[in-house]
């Protein structure tokens, strides 16, 4: 059974921090989910952009990779971990939540709407991050449940109330299950990757204090699961081209289609950086906020469908607030 965690405690400072960057990663996870449901619809299949987009995302990673000694020698130390058992081989399959992610985008953002979708998602992410954070498998170890840490995902589950029942359909009730699957194996993927990024980090000195990121750990873990999830993802692919043939869809000529990939390097990089400073529930509500808030300035500039209603506004704020409740719960007990 795990402990509970033994890591050192955040400071107010640090964890406030973790959090904001977690609300960036919401906000990139909000724009790819755009970028990727209009690269489908251009062209005219979920699965072949869904490839297209992570497996961009793997180049750019592979490039960077060739320009830092550090992320190579994290990387090799995945592969020794592997070999030795200090790193399981499930550990390493993060990238499949990253894969599903990203082909639910395709399959039906431009059905629902950024901020249906991110509300659907909300459902899956909020609870299972509770649930992994409780049990142990984040890289800090047990995070108890507290009334704040209930109260989170309880509000954010209203909010997904809220919204869907604003005159859903079924068939978009159908197509919700895709984000609220996604969300789960979402919450999976951030303590995964975290698990991976302290496995290949380097032991620092006695009150040395390292970079965010500056052992290369969090490069290792991000490509990790893109490795993971492209390969996921081209299996996929084959099998619906050998299915279905070759889609009818041309390669769209508006460039910022083909930004999906580093979007998801971003926001799958924050993850696995301040996953051990702040634990997944934390991390799932910051990405939560920045997913809604993105998701409806979205919808406003840009609706693919009717623009959001007073519904959805009500969700958005309900979401807000489930992200405050934990984090001012955490302040009063410090204190």
């Amino acid at each position: 059974m795990s402990q509970p965690s033994t890591s050192p405690p955040s400071t107010g400072s640090g964890r406030a921090a973790g959090v904001a960057l977690a609300i960036v990663a919401g906000l990139a996870a909000a724009l790819q989910s755009r970028v990727n449901g209009s690269l489908a619809t251009a062209m005219d299949s979920p699965f072949v952009a869904a490839f297209f987009s992570f497996s961009s995302g793997l180049v750019l990673l592979l490039v960077a990779l060739a320009f830092s000694s550090t992320g190579r020698a994290a990387v090799r130390r995945v592969g020794t971990g592997l070999r030795t058992g200090g790193l399981r081989p499930w550990e390493c399959l993060g990238g499949l939540g990253g894969a599903f992610f990203v082909m639910s985008q395709g399959l039906t953002v431009d059905v629902l709407g950024v901020a249906v979708f991110t509300v659907a998602l909300v459902a899956g992410q909020s609870v299972s991050s509770l649930v992994i954070d409780r049990v142990g498998i984040a890289p800090g170890g047990v995070r108890l449940v507290t009334l704040g840490r209930v109260l989170g995902p309880a509000l954010t589950v209203v909010a997904v109330v809220v919204v869907s029942g604003a005159g859903a359909t079924t068939a978009a009730l159908a197509l919700a299950l895709f984000p609220l699957v996604a969300g789960v194996l979402q919450s999976f993927q951030q303590a995964l990757n975290g698990r991976v990024r302290s496995a290949v980090r380097v032991t620092t000195p006695a009150g040395a204090r390292a970079r965010l990121g500056g052992d290369g750990g969090v490069i290792a873990a991000t490509v990790v699961s893109f490795v993971v999830g492209t390969a996921a993802l081209l299996v996929v692919m084959g099998v619906a081209l050998a299915v279905g043939g070759a889609p009818a869809g041309g390669l769209p000529p508006d460039l910022l289609l083909y930004s999906g990939g580093l979007l998801g390097v971003t926001f799958i990089a924050l993850q696995a950086a301040v996953v051990q400073r702040i634990g997944v529930l934390l991390l799932g509500l910051g990405m939560i906020a920045g997913q809604v808030v993105g998701a409806l300035v979205l919808d406003v500039l840009s609706p693919t469908i009717a623009p959001p209603g007073a519904a959805t506004y009500v969700g958005a704020a309900l979401t807000l607030v489930a992200v405050a409740v934990p984090l001012l719960e955490g302040a009063l007990r410090r204190r």
